[in-house]
């Protein structure tokens, strides 16, 4: 199934969370990678656990509340298992964003101290 374009604009608007230099950014820019995976996993999970709700064994309405918890769990662990991949790729995107900001601002010039 295809990722919808619509996920393309969040990526890009996190693209600054990595704005600070050095391992720092590197850092960062790792931890946001790993939440945006996470938080695609989690979208797929929602989907497979869609139709569990349905018959004599479903758990009720209780187990319809936490469902949610459950997915979000379940997809942080997968991402801490090692994932899909999703994450070193949104990670090399964010630094070349980052890069990419980074060039096209003119150098600060200020008064010596």
């Amino acid at each position: 199934m295809p990722v919808p374009l619509a996920v393309a604009p969040n990526v890009t608007a996190v693209a600054g969370a990595a704005s600070t230099t050095g391992a720092a950014g590197l850092d960062k820019a790792a931890a946001t990678a790993r939440d945006f995976e996470a938080m695609f996993i989690n979208a797929m999970l929602q989907q497979v656990f869609a139709g569990i709700g349905e018959g004599p064994f479903s758990g009720g309405y209780a187990a319809g509340m936490w469902r949610s918890f459950l997915t979000d769990e379940y997809a942080k662990t997968i991402v801490r298992a090692g994932g899909f991949g999703i994450a070193d790729h949104v990670q090399r995107f964010l630094l070349a964003q980052q890069e990419a900001n980074a060039a096209s601002q003119p150098p600060r010039t200020g008064p010596a101290s």
